[in-house]
């Protein structure tokens, strides 16, 4: 996930809540076209502060990806 501002046009960014920095909050993106970073555990990465997305955005994503990588 990233609160790059830029990311707010990225056709294959994904809006998935806010995220507070210094008391400021940013919108958080999952970017569907980095599929590395859909297990972060493997990458040894720390939780996200929203923890866990909700079944419908984790499948807005899941769809997102699909149109690229055809999970099927």
């Amino acid at each position: 996930m990233t609160t790059a501002e830029y990311n707010a046009d990225n056709p294959f960014a994904v809006a998935v809540g806010q995220a507070r920095r210094r008391k400021v909050q940013e919108t958080s993106y999952v970017l569907c076209h980095q599929p590395k970073s859909f297990d972060w555990r493997i990458r040894n990465a720390k939780p996200h502060p929203l923890k866990v997305l909700s079944d419908g955005l984790f499948a807005q994503v899941c769809a997102c990806l699909n149109q690229i990588i055809r999970l099927g």
